[in-house]
Protein backbone atom coordinates (compact mmCIF):
# COMPACT_ATOMS: atom_id res chain seq x y z
CA UNK A 1 0.00 0.00 0.00
CA UNK A 2 1.34 3.44 -0.68
CA UNK A 3 0.34 6.12 1.53
CA UNK A 4 0.58 9.84 0.29
CA UNK A 5 2.53 12.50 2.77
CA UNK A 6 3.44 15.69 3.11
CA UNK A 7 7.50 15.42 1.80
CA UNK A 8 8.57 19.26 2.17
CA UNK A 9 6.96 22.69 3.09
CA UNK A 10 6.99 25.99 2.03
CA UNK A 11 6.67 27.84 5.75
CA UNK A 12 4.69 31.32 4.83
CA UNK A 13 5.47 32.24 1.56
CA UNK A 14 3.96 35.47 0.18
CA UNK A 15 1.98 34.95 -2.76
CA UNK A 16 3.68 37.77 -5.58
CA UNK A 17 0.79 37.61 -8.15
CA UNK A 18 -2.22 36.02 -9.22
CA UNK A 19 -2.99 35.56 -12.94
CA UNK A 20 -6.41 34.11 -13.73
CA UNK A 21 -6.19 34.15 -17.80
CA UNK A 22 -3.47 31.63 -17.21
CA UNK A 23 -4.20 27.46 -17.68
CA UNK A 24 -3.83 26.68 -14.05
CA UNK A 25 -1.19 25.83 -11.08
CA UNK A 26 1.18 27.54 -9.32
CA UNK A 27 4.58 29.28 -10.00
CA UNK A 28 7.14 29.11 -7.51
CA UNK A 29 10.39 29.83 -7.68
CA UNK A 30 13.18 27.48 -8.65
CA UNK A 31 15.56 28.16 -5.71
CA UNK A 32 12.62 27.33 -3.18
CA UNK A 33 12.03 24.18 -5.19
CA UNK A 34 15.48 23.11 -4.74
CA UNK A 35 15.82 23.71 -1.32
CA UNK A 36 12.38 21.63 -0.53
CA UNK A 37 13.28 18.81 -2.85
CA UNK A 38 10.05 19.72 -5.27
CA UNK A 39 9.78 19.57 -8.80
CA UNK A 40 7.86 21.04 -11.30
CA UNK A 41 4.59 19.04 -12.12
CA UNK A 42 4.74 17.64 -8.89
CA UNK A 43 1.25 18.39 -6.55
CA UNK A 44 1.11 20.18 -3.70
CA UNK A 45 -1.58 22.03 -1.19
CA UNK A 46 -1.77 25.90 -0.95
CA UNK A 47 -3.91 26.47 2.52
CA UNK A 48 -4.34 30.21 2.28
CA UNK A 49 -3.48 32.22 5.65
CA UNK A 50 -5.24 35.29 4.79
CA UNK A 51 -8.36 33.52 4.35
CA UNK A 52 -8.23 30.19 5.45
CA UNK A 53 -8.76 28.87 1.34
CA UNK A 54 -7.01 25.55 0.83
CA UNK A 55 -6.18 24.54 -3.33
CA UNK A 56 -4.41 21.69 -4.82
CA UNK A 57 -2.33 22.15 -8.19
CA UNK A 58 0.75 21.28 -9.65
CA UNK A 59 3.93 23.20 -9.37
CA UNK A 60 5.42 25.17 -12.31
CA UNK A 61 8.88 25.90 -11.96
CA UNK A 62 9.47 29.67 -12.01
CA UNK A 63 12.61 32.05 -12.42
CA UNK A 64 15.22 31.27 -9.50
CA UNK A 65 16.16 34.08 -7.41
CA UNK A 66 12.88 36.18 -7.87
CA UNK A 67 11.44 35.52 -5.33
CA UNK A 68 7.67 34.01 -7.40
CA UNK A 69 4.67 32.94 -5.94
CA UNK A 70 2.30 33.01 -8.69
CA UNK A 71 -0.91 31.28 -8.10
CA UNK A 72 -2.24 30.78 -11.96
CA UNK A 73 -6.14 30.15 -13.20
CA UNK A 74 -9.31 29.87 -11.04
CA UNK A 75 -7.44 29.89 -7.62
CA UNK A 76 -6.33 33.66 -8.42
CA UNK A 77 -9.76 34.29 -7.41
CA UNK A 78 -9.05 32.87 -3.77
CA UNK A 79 -5.46 33.86 -3.92
CA UNK A 80 -4.46 38.02 -3.81
CA UNK A 81 -1.03 39.56 -4.50
CA UNK A 82 -0.14 39.53 -0.71
CA UNK A 83 -1.01 36.85 0.85
CA UNK A 84 0.93 34.60 3.22
CA UNK A 85 0.76 30.91 1.86
CA UNK A 86 1.94 27.47 3.36
CA UNK A 87 3.00 25.35 0.49
CA UNK A 88 2.92 21.17 1.14
CA UNK A 89 4.15 18.95 -1.20
CA UNK A 90 2.93 15.83 -1.51
CA UNK A 91 4.55 12.10 -2.38
CA UNK A 92 3.53 8.68 -2.29
CA UNK A 93 5.17 6.18 -0.24
CA UNK A 94 5.20 3.15 1.29
CA UNK A 95 3.70 3.30 5.04
CA UNK A 96 6.93 1.94 5.94
CA UNK A 97 9.13 4.71 4.53
CA UNK A 98 5.95 7.40 5.71
CA UNK A 99 6.78 5.88 9.43
CA UNK A 100 10.51 7.03 8.91
CA UNK A 101 9.94 10.47 7.15
CA UNK A 102 9.00 14.01 7.70
CA UNK A 103 8.85 16.89 5.80
CA UNK A 104 11.53 19.04 5.03
CA UNK A 105 10.74 22.99 6.03
CA UNK A 106 11.85 26.04 4.27
CA UNK A 107 11.34 29.39 5.81
CA UNK A 108 11.36 32.54 4.03
CA UNK A 109 11.20 36.05 4.73
CA UNK A 110 8.68 38.86 3.27
CA UNK A 111 10.28 38.21 -0.34
CA UNK A 112 10.39 34.51 -0.43
CA UNK A 113 14.31 34.77 -0.45
CA UNK A 114 15.36 31.94 1.59
CA UNK A 115 16.40 32.42 5.87
CA UNK A 116 16.25 28.76 6.49
CA UNK A 117 16.12 25.08 5.75
CA UNK A 118 15.50 22.27 8.31
CA UNK A 119 15.46 18.40 6.79
CA UNK A 120 13.82 16.05 8.20
CA UNK A 121 11.97 18.76 11.03
CA UNK A 122 9.47 17.10 13.45
CA UNK A 123 8.33 20.63 15.78
CA UNK A 124 9.30 19.38 19.41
Amino acid sequence: MLVNVCIAKLHRATVTDADLNYVGSITIDAALLEAAGLVPGQMVTINNASNAVSWRTYILKGEKGKGEIILNGPPARLFQKGDIVVILGEGWVTAAEAAKMSPTVVFMDGKNQITEVKKGWRPE
